[in-house]
């Protein structure tokens, strides 16, 4: 069996979405727990448009192998579901178990109150049945879980694009994604349809990702990959631009979208096809490899360090910058070490066994 292509550029950008996630969240949670923090840099308020990068990436990658699958007139979806199974459930229950422990057994023994107005099995049916979501909205079940969202929003589109793929031909399914991009965008913004938003049923990112793929495997939009070598450093530099500065801020949420969800998926469309340079950094693609670790399991080394800040915040007689520098790194270095023992020890037999159901 051939080993798939793999496309150049993306593990780097995998890295840095996770990183701008972590850097997100660190002063966010350190604010809930009065505990000094600095996010006066635009790079610190990026977390959620770095979730948008991801579903836009995921689309790319996953709607374009099933529409590979499609062409070739055979769709194992049974294969298909059971190749997600291996490769997000066992990361999925270990934070979400790891989370109702931690909320209702451990801050308790520390007599740290925090409200859990849920019964584990509820919050059980809820993340099993892949509404995390909703979840999170229902209750704010603390930081740990409110990162399995987005977990369940990728699990829920692909629920209903993988069988439409089975039981499609390439041109109607082409036209498919095209009819629920614009829907699903037109339907998310509309008043009769605000639990879309409250909910946050974001799907026009996966949509559009996976619809640049399959045009572009049909060579149907080569016009948007930048031929001009500076232009596309350019576009390149527009995309680091809209996360480290809000020159790309819009006043309007509909804006927001509008603007960035095509750019997002021209970006990747550009970076995935670069014959000018590959990023070969070793540091840069090792992040990548273990980003969906770093991006699951950075809520719980933010709560272990600032829970040993709170404990030990009079003993360490820090100045407060030098205190956030502290408090970013440790947490930074604690997710990349839980991140590598998880994807080195616990991930890897999961995914030599995602292998073997490889279409």
């Amino acid at each position: 069996m051939s080993q798939p292509k793999i496309l150049p550029n993306l593990q780097p950008l995998r890295g840095f979405l996770a990183l701008c996630v972590v850097i997100f969240h660190i002063p966010e949670i350190s604010k809930t727990v009065n505990i000094v923090s600095f996010s006066d840099w635009p790079i610190f308020h990026k977390g959620e448009e770095a979730v948008w990068v991801f579903f836009t990436l995921s689309g790319f990658l996953i709607i374009g192998q099933l529409y590979k699958e499609l062409k070739n007139g055979n769709v194992a979806i049974k294969k298909f579901y059971v190749r997600r199974m291996l490769r997000i459930y066992p990361v999925y229950y270990v934070v979400l178990l790891f989370g109702f422990i931690y909320y209702s057994l451990i801050l308790p023994f520390f007599d740290i109150e925090y409200p859990v107005e849920y019964s584990i099995i509820e919050g059980l049916a809820w993340c099993i049945g892949f509404l995390p979501n909703v979840f999170k909205v229902l209750y704010a079940p603390g930081a740990i879980l409110l990162v399995l969202w987005s977990i369940g929003i990728e699990e829920q589109f692909y629920l209903m694009v993988a069988p439409l793929a089975k039981i499609s031909k390439p041109k109607p399914f082409t036209v498919g994604l095209i009819v629920f991009t614009i829907i699903s965008f037109v339907l998310f913004f509309l008043p009769d349809f605000d639990f879309l938003r409250k909910y946050h049923f974001i799907y026009f990112y996966m949509s559009f990702g996976g619809l640049l793929s399959v045009l572009h495997y049909e060579g149907k939009v080569n016009y948007l990959i930048i031929k001009n070598d500076i232009l596309r450093i350019l576009y390149y530099f527009m995309f680091f631009a809209y996360f480290f500065t809000n020159a790309f801020v819009f006043s309007e949420d509909v804006f927001i979208h509008l603007f960035s969800f095509p750019f997002f998926g021209i970006f990747i469309l550009n970076i995935s096809n670069e014959k000018l340079f590959i990023i070969n950094n070793k540091m840069l693609n090792y992040l990548g490899t273990i980003s969906y670790g770093v991006y699951m399991y950075h809520m719980i080394a933010i709560n272990f360090v600032l829970f040993l800040i709170m404990k030990l915040e009079d003993y360490l007689n820090l100045s407060d910058f030098s205190l956030i520098l502290f408090i970013n790194i440790t947490c930074i270095i604690l997710t990349i070490i839980i991140s590598h023992i998880s994807f080195y020890h616990f991930e890897k037999p999961f995914l030599r066994l995602k292998k073997k159901f490889n279409a």
